[in-house]
């Protein structure tokens, strides 16, 4: 893990300093739970705050995965461990690597799809309760 991971880890927003203790994780000691969609996604819970609704995940996709177009009516912050993400859509169509960051603000739709040839594992958390949103058909 870098240390701009541990340090966004620690500055979450919606959890105090050593509130719930000490969380540590190393991906290959962590207990991966299997998502349903898509085949072959699987995530690890970090922290919950039941009442705030801020959480926080390790994830991983596989290579070439879309996500459909959706928002979350809370702040979004994703950090990159390995593969490439692509967020937004053409002509701005942005790409992190393996550390780096985005923040996806409340409201806003999102667009991202994993461009690697490898998986894609990040960081992900939430200012609060997450809810998936689909933007109106146009």
């Amino acid at each position: 893990m870098s240390i701009l991971l541990a340090l966004l880890l620690l500055a979450a927003p919606g959890f105090e300093q050593g509130a719930a203790g000490q969380v540590i994780v190393n991906p290959s000691e962590a207990k991966w739970v299997p998502e349903k969609n898509p085949p072959g996604a699987e995530s690890v819970t970090l922290r919950e705050d039941a009442a705030t609704g801020v959480v926080e995940y390790i994830v991983r996709y596989p290579a070439g995965h879309k996500f459909s177009a959706h928002w979350h009516n809370v702040n979004e912050r994703i950090f990159m461990i390995e593969g490439k993400l692509a967020i937004g859509q053409e002509p701005n169509v942005k790409i992190i690597e393996p550390g780096g960051y985005a923040f996806l603000p409340k409201r806003e739709v999102q667009y991202m799809s994993c461009v690697s040839t490898t998986r894609c594992t990040f960081y992900l958390s939430w200012d609060g309760k997450t809810d998936f949103n689909k933007p109106p058909v146009k």
